[in-house]
């Protein structure tokens, strides 16, 4: 199928970016286009016009700020995934991005993108939820931030207003062991249901424990039933066992053509016990 007709503008900076969002309810901010175009070809998005900040250089920095992880939202999946900081400082981002999509699409695809698309089968979404990111974001009264798991609001939906734009994802570097699973049909296809998982251990024992989990819901989601069974444990056996079932029950995932809700329960929780698993041997 081929898109409605739209008009499309390369703004020059960020602030003209805004600018055209403002002016035009129906406009779309264009980055990679690997969510925004194939939505627009089934005619689920109708932009009037499709303003591209891909090239902005605000949007493209990949750095390490003190003690916090700096990410434009313009970096491309690709460039995340391969970076020899984000394989140092943030070990989980990685892994989630191996499992987006295909190397083409993540040599296209943005960081700031899959955010901003909301999908609740994301694998970045569910890893800058258990990671605590912040999301800045820019629009025409300013600067503000947002923790990640405010950010997703329903299916496709964020709590950014219409003239604002998601301009830079920040990660606090904590010293953590990290775990990323998911159950997909094949390589590539959508999560029937996956875990992105980040603790943090006072010797043997779980101080602190993040794990939010995708494709199970209309939005991704943290998983704080799991995330209550493992603080003050040895991250054993018993344990992991024990959080995968948690997390489990708790969910309650949709009816689709893609699952029943006890096929992505079952998915949920082999998805938990493998991330905690890559963690206890991480």
């Amino acid at each position: 199928m081929k898109p409605p007709p739209f008009d499309y503008v390369r703004p020059g900076s960020l602030g003209e970016a805004v600018r055209l969002l403002a002016a035009d309810e129906d406009a779309k901010a264009l980055a990679g286009g690997q969510s925004l175009l194939p939505m627009m070809n089934f005619r689920l998005a109708r932009p009037s016009v499709l303003v591209d900040i891909g090239r902005l250089p605000e949007l493209t920095e990949l750095r390490r700020d003190d003690g916090v992880l700096v990410i434009g939202a313009g970096v491309r999946q690709r460039a995340a995934e391969t970076s020899p900081l984000v394989r140092q400082v943030c070990p989980l981002l990685g892994q989630a991005l191996r499992h987006v999509g295909h190397h083409q699409i993540r040599s296209r695809g943005t960081i700031g993108g899959s955010l901003a698309h909301a999908d609740p089968a994301a694998e970045l979404c569910a890893a800058a939820c258990a990671l605590d990111a912040e999301i800045v974001v820019t629009g025409t009264d300013g600067r503000r931030t947002v923790a990640a798991a405010e950010l997703f609001v329903a299916p496709y939906q964020t709590s950014l207003a219409a003239d604002e734009i998601l301009t830079e994802v920040r990660l606090p570097i904590r010293d953590a062991r990290h775990g990323f699973a998911e159950i997909a049909r094949r390589a590539g296809d959508f999560a029937i249901a996956g875990v992105a998982a980040a603790l943090e251990f006072d010797g043997g024992t779980v101080t602190r424990a993040r794990l939010a989990g995708l494709g199970i819901g209309g939005t991704v989601r943290r998983l704080p039933e799991a995330e209550e069974v493992l603080r003050g444990r040895a991250l054993d056996g018993d344990a992991i066992g024990a959080a995968a079932r948690a997390a489990a029950d708790s969910a309650t995932p949709p009816d689709d053509l893609h699952a029943d809700p006890e096929t992505r329960r079952a998915a949920l929780r082999a998805a938990a016990q493998r991330a905690l698993e890559q963690v206890a041997h991480d």
